[in-house]
């Protein structure tokens, strides 16, 4: 089988996107892992099939499956790789601002979402800001067996024993389960940190996280500027996490560490995240870009 693909990224998050708006593929968790090896493969950290939603309202829906195979609900950098997909390709027309700015609907498995876009000179989406909606904080939404601590029913900076030390663990989901960590060692030295061996450590820990987790580790670096590195459930460290940043901000303004407005910088780039007071929705704005096209024999 012959299959067309377009490598992209975001903030360094790269993806295979596959038009899959009339052919139907499955594609099975060893067919996705060999597309995504770095080494035998296209490589990237996970596959987005582009398919019709079933919702009127929808440009279309995004199958995000991780590296491993596995499927996941959301991925914030893989929506605005998405959304560029559409928009460069012509299913998604720019309406506003002379032609250079537009929005729509998405649908993802973590339910519908809405994105603006501003596109460049030649018509090409330049970023994205998507309403990732609100944060679940309630234990069982993560979901995770740690009780909540918080005034806001949340698990905030409780700290848990592993091979590592005691962690301080803030729990937050953004379509996804997020465990995130304000780490003294980290902001010492946040490039050199060994975030491998932890990041295993917890996803695995199916006591504590039923359906895994993302582990975030982050620092706060300068006014309303946070640093962060990711280990991603199903893929391994990332070069960046637009769901990871959206916790990350979140579990910094519950335990006071910064506003509402924060920039997130990650190895592969920089994301802006407003936690928005009046609906409580979370906006994450950042760049998306197509790396090469090409198509692979499976």
């Amino acid at each position: 089988m012959q299959l067309d693909f377009i490598k992209m990224h975001g903030a360094g998050n790269d993806f295979i996107m596959v038009d899959d708006l009339s052919s139907g593929l499955e594609l099975t968790a060893e067919q996705v892992a060999r597309l995504c090896d770095r080494h035998f493969g296209i490589g990237a950290d996970g596959v987005i099939l582009v398919r019709p939603s079933q919702h009127a309202s929808c440009a279309a829906y995004m199958h995000y499956l991780n590296a491993d195979g596995s499927l996941a609900e959301m991925c914030g950098n893989g929506v605005r790789c998405f959304a560029k997909f559409l928009v460069d390709g012509g299913y998604v027309a720019a309406n506003l601002e002379g032609g250079r700015a537009g929005s729509f609907i998405a649908d993802t498995l973590a339910g519908r979402r809405t994105i603006s876009f501003r596109t460049d000179a030649d018509g090409k989406l330049s970023e994205a800001t998507v309403d990732m909606g609100q944060p679940l904080l309630a234990p069982e939404q993560i979901p995770t067996t740690l009780s909540a601590n918080s005034a806001r029913g949340a698990v905030l900076e409780q700290d848990v024993p592993t091979p590592f030390g005691d962690l301080a663990l803030s729990c937050v989901n953004m379509g996804n389960p997020h465990a995130v960590i304000f780490s003294e060692e980290f902001a010492a030295n946040p490039a050199g940190f060994a975030l491998e061996g932890v990041g295993a450590w917890l996803e695995q820990r199916r006591e504590l996280f039923p359906e895994k987790v993302n582990a975030e580790f982050a620092a706060l670096t300068g006014p309303e500027r946070l640093t962060m590195r990711v280990f991603e459930r199903g893929v391994g460290e990332t070069l960046a996490c637009g769901t990871g940043a959206c916790a990350t901000a979140v579990a910094g303004v519950l335990t006071g560490r910064c506003g509402r407005r924060v920039e997130i910088a990650l190895p592969g780039g920089v994301l802006q995240i407003y936690w928005r007071e009046k609906d409580d929705h979370v906006l994450m704005t950042g760049p998306a870009t197509t790396v090469f096209e090409g198509t692979i024999v499976l």
